[in-house]
């Protein structure tokens, strides 16, 4: 097999949750051109309906899209046994679906808290251990799981969501030992900051928006395209040998 093939995604089939717009739909997108039939999610069935038609349309490839409320432990699960019922298999889960909450944690309710953590990290929970035995009887997967530069950094105001993707890297971390014994590989993709809908308050706050630039060697914000590269690597067989990273897309803020 050729380096490229490895690269291929024909006869994957991969589930974006949060797959209708930004960098969800984006993987979603870069995963179907490169062979994989997928299926996404939103809390609105007509628009991932209207997305997956889309990328159906523009890769020729069986695309499929699901409402689920990703902090609804029943609907995650439930989501689960309908896409396996509908392909037949999960090969690759994108848990990309969250949300951001930006405030001094005095002027944050408890529930706005409990809400953050309950999409960003225990919708991933649930669904990863619904699709567990799945994974471990085929003895093959490829879970990426999207976290953050806030995985590892921090900045003012963001206790709800820096909090959420720390545990998304420590989740990482540890099915990618738990798996490891089936073949199954979980890494993280930590992306910086992204043109996406939920950055535009800070891109449309010209002080905002520059004080991340200063902080980007690249000295730019990434361009949603950007995401695709990664998602197909770690969602191919190409990254077979890699499990349990965490891998930032940030234009070289992390390493300063």
């Amino acid at each position: 097999m050729s380096i490229l093939d490895k690269f291929r995604l024909d006869n994957r089939v991969a589930l974006v949750t949060g797959g209708n717009r930004g960098l969800g739909k984006q993987m979603a997108t870069a995963l179907a051109e490169a062979g994989a039939q997928v299926a996404l999610t939103s809390r609105s069935a007509a628009d991932a309906q209207a997305v997956a038609a889309q990328i159906s349309e523009a890769t020729g490839r069986a695309c499929r899209g699901y409402a689920c409320e990703v902090t609804d432990p029943a609907q995650v699960d439930g989501l689960a046994q309908q896409v396996l019922s509908d392909f037949g298999q999960v090969d690759i889960l994108v848990n990309n679906a969250g949300i951001n909450i930006r405030r001094p944690i005095e002027e944050l309710t408890l529930e706005e808290f409990k809400l953050v953590q309950e999409t960003n990290v225990t919708g991933p929970w649930v669904l990863c251990r619904a699709l567990a035995p799945h994974f471990k009887a085929r003895k093959y997967g490829r879970v990426i799981n999207i976290g953050s530069t806030l995985s590892i950094i921090s900045i003012a105001d963001r206790t709800p969501y820096a909090s959420s993707k720390g545990a998304i890297l420590q989740m990482t971390r540890t099915l990618a030992l738990e798996w490891a014994p089936y073949g199954v590989t979980v890494n993280c993709v930590m992306p910086g900051p992204f043109g996406t809908e939920m950055n535009q308050s800070l891109m449309e706050n010209p002080e905002a928006y520059q004080s991340f630039i200063a902080k980007i060697p690249l000295g730019r914000w990434g361009d949603i395209e950007e995401i695709g590269g990664i998602a197909v690597f770690l969602g191919s067989d190409a990254s077979s040998f890699i499990t349990g990273a965490a891998i930032t897309i940030d234009g070289g803020w992390t390493v300063q």
